[in-house]
This record gives structure tokens, sequence and C-alpha cells, in this order.
């Protein structure tokens, strides 16, 4: 009986201790409720982050444009001869009346000598003309001379003068001529390849140029918008000439920078576009005419508007949204509205406040309330 009596006490004093060791009580191993409160707390999901930037955002009309020359031209001779000098250098720029080519002068010079023994032989037969005039008007009246003999002069003083009349036309002519055998550029501008040699014969009939200039500076390019924003381009043309980017293909590097100057009368039925020209200085001539660009006209400024990284926003079922980093780094996903979408940035019109921070990249793995690290700020791409 006393040797069941101390099992049973045995029995009772091994529970007790199990049971203080499960609570921590008693040393050795550490209990499991210990385990759980020494187990660290899991990692944030790593995001890098951005900051909503307040920002004047330009509001863009983009296009696709041909670069025009200002003015252009094709040379051609107005007389008839042989070249017998080319003054230029092919693609050389020209300035307003450069001598470009010499065509044989030596024919219309000596029409205009012709012309002018022409007019000096008239010349001297008006003066005898006159003198007789004179003398039979005094013999009129003392019946030496009659009154038909007398008007037959005057007939034959007014046919010299009309004669010197048309030489001194034949010798304009022949000048004018001759100053066109000097082949001048006509503008400022770049030229082209030479069509026609020294040595050959031209011919002002000819329906061939002999070299092509384009005015380089300014220049024109020409696109089209969509009838859509006619309205509001031209309510905000009538304010101030709007400002028109041409970009490379790449649509990020800036070729120059112009402004709108022509708003076709017609939009054209086919296309429901309306056609645009805008005038660009070009002093360093990076737009040739012929090249295709990019075009951005910059309608309106919005100012101090709030941006953030294009990346920022998500597309969910019920509209767009982004992920904003509290103080404790939580994240809480807001609804926000957006008005443009351009070069990385977005306009936020509600939804997001200057100053707040957002997640930028690691959206897909968040869920409302979830906590983050964030990445050094090297790797964040933050706005601005």
């Amino acid at each position: 009986m006393a040797k069941r009596i101390v099992a049973g006490l045995g029995v009772v004093l091994c529970l007790a201790l199990l049971a203080l060791w499960r609570f921590g009580l008693v040393g050795g191993l550490p209990s499991a409720k210990a385990e759980v409160q020494a187990q660290p707390a899991p990692p944030g999901v790593p995001v890098t982050a951005g900051v909503v930037v307040a920002q004047d955002v330009p509001k863009l009309l983009h296009g696709i444009g041909t670069v025009q020359a200002f003015n252009a031209v094709a040379v051609k001779s107005r007389v008839d001869g042989a070249i017998v000098k080319v003054a230029f250098t092919e693609g050389q720029e020209v300035q307003t009346g450069d001598l470009l080519f010499q065509i044989d002068p030596r024919p219309y010079q000596a029409a205009l000598e012709l012309a002018t023994a022409a007019r000096e032989k008239d010349q001297a037969q008006l003066a005898t003309a006159q003198t007789d005039l004179v003398r039979y008007g005094k013999l009129v009246g003392s019946g030496f001379q009659t009154r038909q003999s007398f008007e037959q002069q005057q007939g034959l003083v007014a046919q010299f003068q009309a004669a010197i009349k048309g030489d001194e036309a034949q010798i304009d002519t022949a000048r004018l001529n001759i100053g066109f055998t000097e082949i001048r550029s006509p503008i400022d501008g770049r030229l082209g390849a030479r069509l026609v040699d020294i040595g050959n014969l031209v011919r002002a009939t000819d329906n061939v140029s002999l070299v092509s200039i384009t005015q380089m500076k300014p220049i024109f390019v020409s696109f089209t918008l969509p009838q859509d924003n006619l309205d509001q381009i031209r309510e905000q043309q009538r304010k101030a000439p709007l400002e028109v980017e041409a970009l490379a293909s790449d649509s990020q590097t800036v070729l120059g920078a112009g402004k709108l100057t022509l708003i076709d009368n017609m939009i054209d039925q086919t296309t429901g576009t309306i056609h645009l020209k805008a005038t660009f200085a070009n002093p360093d001539e990076r737009l040739w005419p012929g090249e295709f660009v990019n075009l951005r006209v910059v309608l309106a400024v919005q100012h101090d508007a709030a941006t953030v990284p294009s990346q920022t926003v998500q597309d969910g079922p019920n509209g767009h949204y982004a992920y904003v980093i509290s103080q404790n780094d939580t994240v809480e996903r807001r609804p926000v509205e957006i008005a443009a979408v351009q070069n990385g940035l977005t306009v936020i019109t509600k939804g997001l406040t200057p100053g707040e921070r957002v997640v930028v990249e690691g959206q897909y793995r968040l869920t409302d309330g979830a906590h983050v690290r964030l990445l050094p700020p090297k790797a964040a791409g933050t706005a601005g």
C-alpha cells in the first residue's frame, strides 16, 4: 500500500515539473511560447518609392510632319547661249545676288551695239527732218511751200521720233539680255546638285533647271492634327502663337522650336484632320527639307500639377489606383484620377497630394495595408 502511494506521488511530481517546463517556469530548453515570441516579424515587401511632385506640366498635342523649304527655286536660263562659267560649288550656301552661271554675252553685246547705231542714225534723220519742218513752216505763209508738203514733213518727223523710241526699246532689250547672261541667286539658301556643266548650250525654252536653291533659314514644318483639336488650337492661337517642338524619330531629341503660323481654312474630309504649319528659325540647320519629324504642340501649361512616374499608377477593375506609403511603412491602396500621361509622367487631378510617398515599382505583390521595405533612393526612380 505504501509503495502505491509513493508511486502516485512520483507521477504527480513528474506531471507538475512537465507543466512548469512547458510554461517556462523552470530552467532548461526554451518553451514553445518563448520560441513563438522570439521569432522575428516577417520582412516587408521590397518596393521602390517616389514622391508626388508639384510642377508645371504642358498640355501637348502630338503629330507627324514634313519639313519644307521656306522658299525653293529651280534656276533656269532666260536667254539662249553657251555656259562659259560655273561660279559655285555644289551644296554651298549662297546669298541673294551671288553669281551662279555665266552665259556667253557676246551675241547680246553685238545686238546692243547694233541697236545703239540704229538709234544714232534715226536721231540724225530726225534732226534733219525737224530743220526742214521749220523751213516749210516759214514758206507756207509766203506761198513758196504748199500746206501738203508741210504736213508731209510733220509726218516724217513723227516717223523718225517713233523709230527712235523703237531703237531705245531695242537697246533696253539688249541690255536686259546681257544682264540675263549672268545667272545670279534670287534668294538666300543652299544649292543642290549642278544639273548642267560648263560648255553646254542652254535655251530659255528648255524645261530643265540648271540648279536648285532651297531657303533653310527660316524653314517650315507641315503637319496635321485631328479635327477635334481645332477649337482648342484656334482659341489658344488667338492669345499668342502656339509653341511647336520638332523631334527626331526617337521622340526624344529636340531638333528645333518654332511657332504655329498657319491653320488651314478647310478640314480634310477624307482623313478628318486639319492642316497646320509651323515656322522654325533653324539657325543650326538641324531641320532639312523633306525630313519626317515628330511634332509637339504646346497647347497650354498646367501650373503646380501633381505628378508621379507613370509606372506608379495601376489599372484596376474600378479604375486607376496607386499605393500611398504611410509613416509606419504600410501602404494604402487609393483610387486616383489622371489628366494626362506624357514624357514618363502622369498628371494626377484627384487622389494624391504633392509631398506624399508612393510606390513606384513592386505593386504586384502588395495588398491594402501591407508592410513594405523601401529600397535605397538610388534604386527608387523618384519623380522629378
